[in-house]
């Protein structure tokens, strides 16, 4: 079992908000596994104020089937936190004029 969680290259494209989504997500887990098209929404009900939604199939006859999502509440909670995180330093930074040399918004 993993002691520590550690997230790293994370790489975040806003968007033009599209009800409630603000950005796509991709990242790096323990150097080992990446995790992308990861959609960062507002969430009125959340503490911060945002809620990261993992990428899922839908199926022919309507299910949806979860691609990647974390295991558990708690790993969930630690992603989110980390990539919430980063994404209010980039919209501060790019309010405060600061833009990134990777940065392309783009329309979902």
């Amino acid at each position: 079992m993993m002691s520590e969680l550690v997230v790293k290259e994370i790489q975040i494209i806003p968007v033009k908000l599209n009800n409630g989504l603000v950005a796509f997500v991709s990242f790096v887990i323990n150097n080992q596994f990446y995790m992308g098209n990861i959609a960062l929404y507002t969430s009125p009900s959340s503490p911060d104020g945002y809620r990261l939604v993992y990428p899922v199939r839908a199926l022919s006859n309507g299910a949806k089937l979860p691609l990647v999502h974390p295991i558990n509440r708690e790993t969930g909670f630690a992603v989110q936190e980390i990539i919430i995180e980063e994404y209010i330093k980039l919209m501060e930074d790019l309010t405060k004029g600061n833009i990134p040399d990777e940065y392309e918004p783009r329309t979902p």
